[in-house]
């Protein structure tokens, strides 16, 4: 087969063309396969739940799970002791020398926690993951309402990093991109949604803004009463020392988790996290990470402002909250499955415009190379991959290049 001219190769990638549906059904499929003769190795070379390296499987969610263990033991504060918090996972899986997996969530998370922890460590770990990852398909149904958008998702790599992880990633994208989703027809349930979102602060930042800019003042009083009530009811059922031991915890998390990298800065795709990975000083990192988040939400303020399609000002919100926090990780980037689903549901639409298929390419491929690029090369391609997609998204609601014909879209069909 004679090499493809340098040329032809440029002109294929600006058009997106290559990116057939027939090639984006069979490399998803073998994704989605690829990752279920994965998980099955991890299952069955298990023993006692743990992994071959000595991990609990579902990894994080063993966090969740004995944290939920103390709060139904009535020692909820204890989950905010990392010695306490430790001593539990060491006695739920029979190990003094497994890891440590620490729990850094408001006590919101101890609601649902205490109720899986009801239930054995692995049922509990099904029933999560079985309940969520549905959660989070049916969400990019409801955006991209077309046939081939479920097995997408499903391929998208970041689903993987999750189910492996036993982490939330599907739960955050059902509440932010399920609610953007019906903000416009159901603002109650919407803010509903957004209250929710509360269990992890982190991607909460710029939702106020964007609520209000919009004038969506419904689901903003509907998600401040969520978030109010779910104080009161955690105030209620654990004391309200529980909320005194969070705050106390957050100076481990701040000091211990993001600053000195306790959980690994080519985990960490922020751009505190870069500047961390590449020797940079804590003040230096919180600077930038302090221009980047104010650069974000300055452009964000525009979208929202103009009067672009709304499902290009729920992606740049999704994207923008990735980008305005110091600690998201590569299972985070779950978040960027529904704000691409928004995007190509407009470019499908109204055409797509020069690169657009192929960048997207890129942030789909992206989250399962972020540590192995981010640890070994230096490079955080999963905050690029992000940073890409916002531009995208910003490129068009604010467009200076013409679109191509709905006809010359890829994967269209």
């Amino acid at each position: 087969m004679e090499p493809v001219p340098r040329s032809d190769a440029f002109a294929a990638l600006r058009r997106g063309d290559w990116l057939t549906a027939e090639r984006l059904r069979n490399y998803a499929l073998i994704l989605v396969a690829a990752y279920a003769l994965a998980i099955a190795a991890m299952i069955a070379t298990a023993h006692g739940g743990v992994d071959y390296k000595g991990r609990p499987l579902g990894a994080d969610f063993s966090d969740v799970w004995t944290a939920g263990r103390l709060a139904l033991g009535g020692h909820a504060v204890s989950a905010y002791d990392p010695a306490a918090h430790y001593a539990a996972q060491q006695a739920a899986f029979h190990r003094a020398d497994i890891p440590y997996y620490g729990w850094h969530y408001p006590p919101f998370f101890l609601l649902l926690a205490a109720g899986l922890a009801s239930l054995p460590y692995l049922a509990a770990l099904a029933l999560w993951q079985g309940v969520t990852l549905p959660l989070y398909l049916a969400t990019i149904r409801a955006i991209l309402p077309r046939r081939e958008a479920l097995l997408i998702a499903a391929a998208f790599p970041a689903v993987f990093i999750n189910l492996t992880h036993g982490h939330n990633g599907f739960l955050t994208v059902a509440l932010l991109g399920g609610g953007l989703a019906c903000l416009r027809q159901r603002p109650l349930l919407a803010g509903v949604l957004f209250g929710l979102v509360a269990y992890k602060p982190q991607f909460g930042l710029f939702l106020p803004l964007a609520l209000a800019l919009g004038g969506h003042w419904k689901a903003f009083a509907s998600a401040g009463a969520t978030v109010l009530a779910l104080v009161g009811v955690t105030a209620g059922l654990f004391g309200v020392e529980i909320w005194q031991a969070f705050l106390a915890n957050t100076g481990f998390t701040k000091a211990v988790v993001l600053e000195a990298g306790g959980t690994g800065f080519w985990k960490i795709q922020s751009v505190f996290a870069a500047v961390r990975l590449w020797g940079g000083s804590v003040a230096l990192a919180y600077a930038a990470q302090g221009l980047a988040t104010a650069a974000a939400g300055v452009l964000l303020a525009a979208l929202w402002r103009s009067s672009a399609d709304f499902r290009l000002k729920a992606a740049g919100l999704m994207t923008a909250c990735l980008l305005a926090t110091p600690y998201c990780l590569d299972y985070d980037l779950m978040l960027l499955a529904p704000a691409a689903a928004f995007l190509v549901a407009v470019a499908l639409e109204k055409g797509w415009r020069p690169f657009e298929a192929s960048a997207l390419a890129f942030v789909f491929a992206a989250p399962i190379l972020t540590r192995p690029f981010a640890e070994y090369a230096l490079i955080p391609l999963g905050l690029i991959a992000t940073a890409t997609l916002y531009g995208l998204i910003l490129t068009r609601a604010f467009p200076r290049v013409a679109v191509r014909p709905l006809e010359a879209a890829p994967a269209a069909g």
